[in-house]
């Protein structure tokens, strides 16, 4: 084995026109701090780890899905592009192991990165020219070098000295004097040292780039496919390591015949997220059901496929039944999110995913005929069949523990159900062991889930049976205010050591929480409920279980919190 030491400016050069990735590479993953480091360690002469590389004969080119490098990164629309190999006609390079840091070097140096939880425009790599670089002893996670990607070089707003360099650039000079003096005049108002600082750092940078072998890499030439998938899970068991999903996606990319996995899963992954206001499925979720919803006829009996979520269960054979699946597989997935998205579930309250697939597997039995048109009574019982039995098995946490055992009884319960009986929720109740109605133990259990909890906004979308849920958005609101409930606050009102600690331990819990519309949250903000009920009509105080006090001030919150308690527990128990 040779490893062939290599420049970031080859590198550079080689990306996109000499080197892709195969489709079995997982998706860019690295944060702008990771990109930042990456940069930082070349500057300080660390090293940066070999690559591991696969020499594709142009013959074999056309025989896999082959995707470019990501140049400009923008978090909407964070997957890799196919890359074109119809004007290509040489062997090219699949890495196999190099994939981030290679994609960073490449983003840092001709790209840029967009991310839209912070960012509005699309950001650079850019170095700090008038950073002295010592490293601090006491921190040595803390870069040594002033890398930070920025929307443009103007100075941020504080005493630090600055001038920023876009890193980019460097690439420009065959001779680093050449880039010094093309910054000359930007130099020219600086101090002394300044100078000498920004022309040392520049003189680094562009030696960096173009002359040290800050790396190296192995070539794998062989033009087995399973022998590479092998070597490709090997060189990715540690580090940071793939999931679950990288690795079954890169076997189902490498095995199915007539669809591309990748972008089949990617995308409509992106679409069932996108319905009603929002879900954060993962590929693992779509994966988790590719098994759970594929059957196969066998002896006149239709079977499942073993659904542990491990890679010995997508074999080749396996494959080509999900591939010959997949349709079905998607429109009983959409049909069940459509579903679950009337009845008020999203991304918050969507705590036990899992729970999802026996009622996936029960629509797609049906012929995936969604409820949305139908008058039928079955079909309206089912709904709120459905609908209950979701919340049960969440609540009780039914797939928690040995899900794969509990999955695959219900399937097996459901494999040769009448598809035109409603749904069977009291058979699959009896097959998970529990009570279609909660104990008054599990409601006092319930009644302590605090703010924004794993189960709390399940709970509270269960106190508005009514309520129409569609395209709305909805805060998890604290009713008395929790602002108010602070120990220098609640002393000023004159409660004494106990009354304080019982307000404390209640406000932040169940009762005194309620879901209100994204615009009913912006006019209450932190607004005394005694003050802001008052604007409230009838309707209003019946929809959020509002016990009726002679009046809501401070003073009468565990009364309140009582009363509400006792209204909450009633409408629990008539689900």
């Amino acid at each position: 084995m040779e490893y062939i030491p290599i420049r970031v400016s080859d590198i550079i050069r080689q990306v996109n026109h000499d080197i892709f990735l195969p489709a079995i590479q997982r998706e860019f993953v690295w944060k702008t701090d990771r990109i930042e480091r990456l940069f930082d360690s070349i500057m300080a002469d660390f090293p940066i780890g070999s690559f591991l590389y696969w020499r594709l004969e142009q013959k074999n080119k056309d025989m896999w899905p082959i995707y470019e490098f990501i140049r400009d990164f923008d978090d909407d629309a964070p997957h890799n592009a196919p890359a074109n190999m119809a004007g290509i006609n040489k062997d090219i390079t699949l890495v196999l192991d190099g994939q981030q840091r290679i994609t960073s070097l490449f983003m840092g140096l001709k790209g840029s990165y967009k991310f839209f939880y912070y960012r509005t425009h699309a950001t650079k790599l850019y170095l700090n020219l008038l950073k002295n670089p010592l490293p601090n002893e006491d921190n040595p996670e803390e870069l040594t070098y002033g890398f930070a990607f920025r929307e443009n070089a103007e100075p941020d707003d504080n005493d630090n000295p600055q001038l920023w360099y876009l890193v980019g650039k460097i690439l420009n000079y065959e001779d680093a004097e050449d880039a010094k003096a093309d910054m000359k005049t930007e130099l020219a108002g600086l101090t002394e040292e300044q100078r000498e600082n920004a022309n040392k750092l520049i003189g680094r940078l562009h030696n960096r780039i173009h002359t040290t072998l800050v790396g190296n890499y192995y070539q794998e030439n062989s033009q087995d496919y399973d022998k590479v998938l092998q070597i490709f899970v090997r060189a990715n068991s540690a580090g940071q390591p793939l999931e679950y999903s990288d690795l079954l996606l890169a076997t189902a990319t490498a095995k199915w015949e007539n669809l591309d996995a990748r972008s089949e899963i990617h995308d409509f992954t992106d679409s069932i997220n996108e319905i009603g206001t929002g879900y954060n499925f993962g590929k693992d979720f779509v994966l988790k059901a590719c098994l759970y919803l594929s059957e196969i006829k066998k002896d006149d009996e239709i079977l499942g496929l073993p659904i542990q979520y491990k890679v010995k269960n997508f074999t080749k054979s396996n494959l080509r039944i999900i591939e010959n699946n997949w349709e079905d597989i998607k429109i009983s997935l959409l049909t069940t999110v459509r579903l679950i998205s009337r009845f008020g579930f999203n991304s918050k309250n969507v705590v036990a995913p899992l729970a999802l697939l026996p009622i996936a597997f029960y629509l797609k039995k049906r012929g995936n005929s969604s409820f949305d048109t139908s008058s039928s009574v079955n079909d309206a019982d089912a709904q709120v069949a459905i609908r209950k039995w979701f919340i049960f098995a969440t609540l009780k946490n039914a797939f928690g523990g040995s899900s794969d055992t509990t999955l695959t009884k219900l399937r097996d319960l459901l494999i040769n159900y009448d598809s035109k009986m409603t749904f069977p929720a009291d058979v699959l109740y009896k097959a998970l062991g529990i009570e279609p109605h909660l104990q008054d133990s599990e409601i006092e259990k319930i009644l302590g889930y605090g703010y924004q909890g794993r189960y709390t906004n399940l709970i509270l979308s269960l106190l508005y049976p009514d309520r129409d849920w569609k395209d709305a958005v909805f805060h998890e609101d604290h009713i008395y205010p929790k602002s108010e409930f602070q120990v220098r606050l609640l002393k000023k009102r004159g409660y004494d050591e106990p009354r304080i600690q019982s307000y404390i331990a209640k406000y932040n819990t169940i009762a005194n929480l309620q879901l209100l519309t994204e615009s009913e949250n912006l006019s209450k903000n932190a607004t005394l409920f005694d003050e802001w009920i008052d604007t409230r009509d009838e309707t209003f105080h019946k929809r959020h279980l509002i016990p009726h006090l002679p009046n809501y001030g401070f003073d009468l919150f565990e009364k309140f919190f009582a009363d509400r308690t006792n209204l909450i527990t009633s409408l629990l128990k008539e689900i």
